[in-house]
């Protein structure tokens, strides 16, 4: 084995050198990646969070999830808003490494200037755990994201479960239930009769009683 190594060193001396040299260079000028250091910077609410990204905050906005709204103001907490943003936080807390990754399928920020990006906490997709506990759905898929599918299959799951947001009285429901009274008190203004007569005759007599009133003031 030696004999064919001095033998091959012997024929192409010079070239290997050459190669050696340039290999070397190649190494010198070429600049070094340094992996994103990412760590957690403070709660914001279920699918929104800020993060620090070597050592500069951003404020990240989940892609493809939409998980229940907080308290705004005078605004109430949706149903389960205050447990998604209690898992988030501290799932991002507890996380040894935190890592994000934007999708070539969407833009790299919204309207609000917030990062739109994939969420790893420990090599899991954040995403993933939020629709898979009924803390999420997915929405927003304006285009066709890398990881939609096994999002979609995560909250297949969820519903057959009836998991959170998915049970029998989430504010899903509530919503298309709300809807369907409004719609069936209008069709019954419109359509029925008696009812329609009877709201009318109720009006007329409020006018009436309250012309009267101001009337009698008057005289008085």
């Amino acid at each position: 084995m030696e004999n064919v190594l001095l033998k091959l060193y012997n024929k192409y001396g010079d070239d290997m050198k050459k190669l050696y040299i340039i290999l070397i260079l190649c190494l010198l000028f070429i600049p070094s990646v340094k992996a994103q250091t990412i760590t957690f910077n403070k709660c914001i609410d279920g699918d929104t969070a800020s993060l620090k990204v070597n050592g500069k905050v951003k404020k990240v906005r989940f892609l493809a999830v939409d998980a229940p709204e907080i308290k705004h103001g005078n605004k109430k907490a949706d149903p389960y808003g205050d447990e998604a943003k209690l898992y988030t936080c501290v799932t991002l807390k507890t996380a040894k490494k935190i890592e994000i990754e934007y999708d070539e399928n969407s833009d790299k920020t919204d309207k609000y200037g917030r990062h739109l990006v994939w969420v790893f906490t420990d090599g899991n997709l954040l995403q993933e755990k939020l629709v898979k506990k009924g803390l999420a759905k997915v929405a927003y898929l304006y285009d066709d994201y890398k990881y939609t599918k096994k999002l979609q299959k995560a909250e297949s799951e969820a519903k057959k479960q009836k998991l959170n947001i998915w049970g029998n009285y989430s504010y899903y429901d509530q919503y298309i239930i709300f809807c369907i009274l409004f719609i069936a008190v209008v069709i019954i203004c419109i359509f029925d009769k008696r009812f329609r007569k009877k709201t009318v005759n109720k009006v007329k007599k409020k006018v009436y009683d309250k012309t009267s009133s101001e009337i009698d003031k008057l005289f008085k």
